[in-house]
């Protein structure tokens, strides 16, 4: 009989498991000074990362920008209008020709974005040879910044860029003009619609998880999650559980949550799952009787609450553990959407799941 079960312990190997399986990507920007490439990556990405990571040199004109638990590296290279170019590009091949022969491939450099400033309207040779050698490499995107007025600059980027894959034109903030006019934001989900198909599929999650843009990619993979724990718990019903052994299935519900807080990007450790199980299931903390769980999450379920003192059916084990899923990815999608992409704080998770949980009785 599994008379009690210890969701701290459960999470941390679950959180560990999730962790290890969305990987990391890593993803190359180059342009000459002021085209915009701080603002662009914080807008794209969690975490205010051009603002508030930290940058440590990797070559003497290219930076690696991490933060915390996001699971990203921006190498930013700068250089390009010196004088010196040829040294940062030599320097910069060697770079990315030493991680592409790493057999982690997570060290690999996964994607490379150029961007050029629509102001300027040209491409100079530096972006030319530096398209060329990366794409030897990676796969390029070129991005145009500061989009206003195309007057086929787009084309001609093209034109004069051809191993790059395709050019977005991006404008990464609003912009107010002087008659009052406002020029929302442009080319983002281009820009990670793109960025999905090029990145190896091994780092596709990654990439999901750093991005803010797109909350609907987080939810669509969170609930592929989902369905897969919800038939792994289907299983275990297969063969209908006595309701004191049901605690088989919280292991399963622990993993799927791990997996949908590593792919919303979430930085969140073992005591926040254990307190999303066992605050709005008991409030008696990590460490519960596994059956108290179970009986907590069938009383959501429509008409599955008469079983208490009975069985748990295959499709009884999989409506519990989908409802659960379903109202932790919900809470998500509202935090994310209200937060401007950004992560919200464990408090404001809690208490939007209890909302959300309970809108299930």
């Amino acid at each position: 009989m599994h008379d009690n079960i210890d969701l701290g312990v459960l999470a941390k190997k679950a959180l560990q498991e999730a962790m290890r399986e969305r990987g990391r990507v890593n993803v190359l920007i180059a342009g000459r000074t002021g085209v915009g490439k701080s603002t662009l990556i914080n807008a794209v990405f969690q975490g205010q990362l051009a603002t508030t990571g930290q940058g440590k040199p990797v070559t003497q004109n290219t930076r690696e920008i991490t933060k915390g638990d996001i699971p990203l590296s921006i190498f930013d290279t700068r250089g390009l209008e010196m004088a010196d170019f040829a040294a940062t590009m030599e320097s910069l091949r060697t770079l990315v020709a030493e991680r592409a022969k790493e057999a982690d491939a997570r060290q690999h450099i996964h994607i490379g974005w150029v961007c050029l400033s629509e102001d300027l309207r040209r491409v100079e040779r530096a972006e030319e040879e530096l398209t060329k050698m990366l794409a030897e490499y990676m796969p390029v995107i070129a991005i145009v910044t500061k989009a206003r007025a195309d007057q086929n600059f787009r084309a001609t980027v093209q034109e004069l860029l051809p191993q790059a894959r395709n050019v977005v034109r991006v404008r990464a903030l609003a912009e107010e003009l002087d008659d009052g006019h406002t020029l929302p934001q442009m080319g983002l989900q281009e820009l990670i619609d793109l960025t999905m198909e090029l990145v190896p599929e091994g780092q596709r999650r990654a990439f999901t998880a750093a991005q803010k843009v797109d909350i609907a990619l987080k939810k669509k993979q969170s609930r592929l999650i989902v369905t897969g724990a919800a038939s792994s718990a289907a299983l275990i019903g297969a063969v209908p559980i006595p309701f004191a052994d049901s605690a088989l299935i919280v292991p399963i519900q622990i993993g799927m949550l791990a997996g949908i807080t590593a792919t919303f990007g979430l930085s969140f450790d073992e005591g926040f799952l254990a307190s999303l199980v066992g605050s709005v299931i008991t409030g008696t903390g990590a460490t519960m009787a596994g059956r108290a769980i179970v009986g907590g999450l069938l009383k959501f379920i429509p008409g599955v609450g008469t079983v208490m003192g009975g069985v748990i059916s295959a499709t009884t084990a999989a409506a519990i553990t989908t409802a659960f899923g379903e109202a932790y990815i919900a809470s998500l999608e509202l935090l994310f959407k209200r937060n401007g992409g950004e992560p919200p704080a464990v408090a404001e998770v809690l208490e939007m799941f209890r909302k959300q949980y309970a809108q299930k009785a």
